[in-house]
């Protein structure tokens, strides 16, 4: 009798612990959930006040990271107050504990200012290009340093974005492009 008492015993024990598990699993699960909602509305929240900031040009590129609490801003910038712009907007975010500002600040030039504006009117003067100068935040960014151009932002399709590449290799000055452009879906 004192076995099937220990077995007993044995079984209610496994079958608690395991009921005591599942609750714990299924926190788990929601605290998870929860976790990526935050870090949804933080992303918004970055990116909302990111293109806000009255210093943004097409000249400028700005990207984040988001890991928890900690955001990571990311690309180039003309100057150095919208380098602290960027990061004194993204501090006061609810929910963001951190932010490393990796920001470059681009070298003056006044070639690189030449580069830009050429490459600027090159590309939005072409027919097929032109809406992509449209907006408050056009969706191409044009860096260039030191004679280098980077093409930042995202295009409708791939013929745009050669087209796009195959005209700032065009102005005269640019030593080389690198076309980051995406095709947005």
């Amino acid at each position: 009798m004192t076995r099937r008492a220990s077995y007993g015993l044995a079984l209610i024990l496994c079958f608690g612990v395991s009921i005591c598990a599942w609750p714990q699993s299924a926190k788990n699960n929601q605290s998870s959930a929860a976790d990526q909602r935050m870090q949804d509305r933080i992303s918004r929240e970055v990116y909302h006040e990111l293109v806000m900031l009255p210093q943004l040009t097409i000249f400028d590129n700005l990207s984040y990271k988001i890991d928890g609490g900690s955001v990571t801003l990311m690309g180039e910038v003309r100057n150095a107050v919208l380098k602290d712009e960027a990061q004194q907007a993204v501090k006061k975010i609810e929910g963001v504990e951190t932010v490393n500002n990796q920001i470059e600040i681009l070298p003056p030039s006044p070639n690189d200012d030449r580069i830009r504006r050429a490459v600027a009117r090159s590309l939005f003067n072409d027919d097929r290009l032109f809406r992509y100068s449209m907006g408050s935040v056009p969706p191409i960014h044009i860096i260039v340093k030191s004679g280098h151009v980077t093409l930042e932002g995202v295009v409708d399709n791939q013929a745009d974005k050669n087209e796009a590449g195959l005209r700032a290799n065009s102005v005269p000055g640019v030593f080389s492009v690198q076309n980051n452009l995406r095709v947005g879906g």
